[in-house]
C-alpha cells in the first residue's frame, strides 16, 4: 500500500476526490453529522498525501521539467484550496443549522461565496504565482461594472441578509407583505416565497419585503386575533344587540379569556348598524373554525333576543308567534314537526329561569323532562378524577336531558347556567307519546345522545398533558 502511494501519489490524490464525491452522494441527507465527519476525514487524508509528496498548496507545483506531471500537481493543489473551501462551508453550515436552523441559510450561502472567493484568490497567488494585486485591481473594476448591471439583484441579496439578521418572519410563519398574505415557504438570496390561502405561490423580492409593511400573524405564537361583523336594523336597541353578542362571545370556548374579547359598534347609518366581535385564539389553524362557530352563535343569540340580521331581509318567525313557538322553529331536533304540531307542542312547554351559577341538571340525575335553551349560555362540566373540567358550552336551540327521555339513563355531566338563562321545559309524560308517534324525532334524540356519549368516552380516554418542569439548566439551554 505504501509502495502504491509513493509510486502513484497523483493517482491516489485523484482517487480520494472521487471517493469523497461518491460517499457524499451515498450517505443520506439526514445524516449530516456523518457526512461532515466523512468529508473532514477525506480532506485530512488528501492534505496529508499532498504535503507528504511535496505538493505544498502554499507553493507552486514541483516538477517544472515534467510538464504533464507539473500540470497534474497544479490541478491537485488548486483542488486542495477548493476542497478546503467546500469542507469549511459544510462545517459552518452544519454548525449554523444546529444553532439558527433554516433561517440562516442565506447567511450560509453568502459566507460560502466569500470563502470560495478567498480560496480562488489564494490559489491564484500561491499555486499559480500570479500578481494578486493586479488581479484584485482588475477584478475590482469588473466588480464595479457587474455591480452597476446587477443593482436590483444585489439589492435583493443584501436585503435578504438584513431580513435574516432582523428576522421579522421565518419559514412557516403566516405573514402579509404589502397586502400579499401567505405562509412563508422559503427565504433565499433573492426572494421570499409565500404560499397563499388559494394554494398559489407568491414570490416577493427581498428588496421589496425590506421596505414594505410586514404583518406577522404567527407572532406571538400563542395568540392570534380574529373578528366577525354582523349587520342589524337600526330599529334594534343597541343594548339588546350588544348583550346578545356578548352571550354569543361567551358561548365560544375557543376564544382566549386574556386579552378579553369584546363587542364594538363599528358604524350606524340608514343601511343598518354594524357590530363587531373581536377576540384571540391560540393558533392560526383555529381561526376559520372559530369564526364560523362565532357567527353561528351570534345568529342564534340575536334571534333568541328577537333581533334579525340585516342580510336575512325578514324576521325569523312571524311576530305573532309565541316565544315557545319561535323556539321550536330554531330547534334542529323538532324541525321536522308540521306547523300545527308545533303549535300544539308549544302549548305544553313551560319556561324556567336560571340565574348565572345555578345548577340546571346534576351529574347522575335521571331526567324526567327535556330542556330547550331559549336564551343564555349553559356550561357543561365533566369530572377528570376529582377535578371538574368544562368541556362545552350550549346556546339557544340546544336540548338538555335527552338521556333520561330516550334511554332512562342518568346524565354524565353537570349543566350549569353560565349566564342568566331561560329554558323551556317539556315533561316526559307529554314527550313520550310524541316520540312514539314521530320516530324521526326519537331517532334524532338517540343520535344526539350517542354523539354526546362518544364525546364523553373520548374525553375520559384523553390523558392530561404533563406540566413540563423548567429549571435553571433548561432556561440556559433555551437561551443558547
Amino acid at each position: 500500500m505504501l509502495d502504491l502511494l509513493s509510486e502513484h501519489p497523483l493517482l491516489c490524490a485523484l482517487l480520494l476526490i472521487v471517493v469523497d464525491l461518491l460517499l457524499w452522494h451515498l450517505i443520506g441527507s439526514k445524516s449530516a453529522t456523518w457526512k461532515l465527519a466523512m468529508r473532514l476525514t477525506v480532506f485530512s487524508l488528501f492534505s496529508l498525501l499532498l504535503f507528504n509528496e511535496g505538493m505544498n498548496p502554499l507553493q507552486t507545483a514541483p516538477w517544472p521539467d515534467d510538464v504533464p506531471r507539473h500540470l497534474a500537481a497544479t490541478g491537485l493543489q488548486i483542488g486542495w484550496w477548493l476542497f478546503g473551501a467546500r469542507t469549511l462551508t459544510v462545517l459552518l453550515g452544519t454548525v449554523m443549522m444546529q444553532r439558527v436552523g433554516h433561517a440562516g441559510r442565506l447567511v450560509q450561502d453568502v459566507l460560502g461565496a466569500i470563502i470560495f472567493l478567498i480560496a480562488v484568490v489564494a490559489a491564484a497567488a500561491y499555486v499559480l504565482d500570479l500578481p494578486v494585486k493586479g488581479v484584485l485591481a482588475t477584478s475590482g473594476a469588473l466588480a464595479i461594472i457587474v455591480g452597476l448591471a446587477l443593482q436590483s439583484t444585489l439589492s435583493d441579496v443584501f436585503s435578504g441578509i438584513v431580513l435574516n439578521a432582523t428576522k421579522p418572519y421565518q419559514v412557516d410563519d403566516w405573514i402579509s407583505i404589502d397586502g400579499t398574505e401567505g405562509r412563508v415557504v422559503d427565504i433565499d438570496w433573492r426572494a421570499t416565497r409565500l404560499q397563499t390561502s388559494q394554494g398559489s405561490m407568491a414570490v416577493v423580492p427581498n428588496s421589496l419585503a425590506a421596505k414594505a409593511k410586514i404583518i406577522n400573524f404567527s407572532r406571538p405564537s400563542d395568540m392570534h386575533g380574529l373578528s366577525i361583523s354582523v349587520q342589524v336594523s337600526t330599529h334594534s336597541r343597541p343594548q339588546v344587540v350588544i348583550e346578545a353578542l356578548e352571550r354569543a362571545m361567551l358561548g365560544c370556548r375557543a376564544l382566549l379569556p386574556t386579552p378579553a374579547p369584546c363587542v364594538t359598534l363599528k358604524s350606524s347609518g340608514a343601511d343598518g348598524a354594524e357590530y363587531e366581535i373581536s377576540g384571540f385564539v391560540v393558533s392560526m389553524g383555529e381561526k376559520r373554525a372559530v369564526r364560523n362557530q362565532l357567527y353561528d352563535l351570534a345568529f342564534r343569540h340575536l334571534r333568541a333576543s328577537g333581533v334579525s340580521l340585516l342580510s336575512t331581509g325578514e324576521s325569523v318567525a312571524p311576530v305573532d308567534f309565541s316565544r315557545s313557538r319561535r323556539l321550536l322553529e330554531s330547534s334542529a331536533i323538532f324541525s321536522t314537526l308540521r306547523s300545527e304540531e308545533k303549535d300544539t307542542f308549544s302549548e305544553n312547554m313551560r319556561p324556567e329561569t336560571f340565574r348565572a351559577g345555578n345548577l340546571i341538571l346534576a351529574r347522575g340525575e335521571i331526567s324526567d323532562h327535556l330542556f330547550i335553551v331559549e336564551s343564555g349560555v349553559v356550561s357543561v362540566t365533566l369530572l377528570r378524577g376529582e377535578v371538574p373540567v368544562e368541556v362545552a358550552r350550549m346556546g339557544p336551540g340546544e336540548v338538555i336531558g335527552e338521556a333520561g327521555v330516550v334511554a332512562d339513563k342518568a346524565v354524565v355531566a353537570d349543566f350549569t347556567a353560565k349566564t342568566d338563562c331561560v329554558l323551556y321545559r317539556i315533561e316526559n309524560e307529554y314527550l313520550k307519546p310524541c316520540l312514539e308517534a314521530r320516530h324521526d324525532i326519537g331517532e334524532a334524540m338517540k343520535n344526539l345522545l350517542d354523539h354526546r356519549l362518544s364525546a364523553v368516552q373520548k374525553f375520559n380516554r384523553e390523558e392530561p398533558k404533563p406540566v413540563e418542569k423548567r429549571g435553571f439548566l433548561q432556561w440556559l439551554r433555551s437561551r443558547a
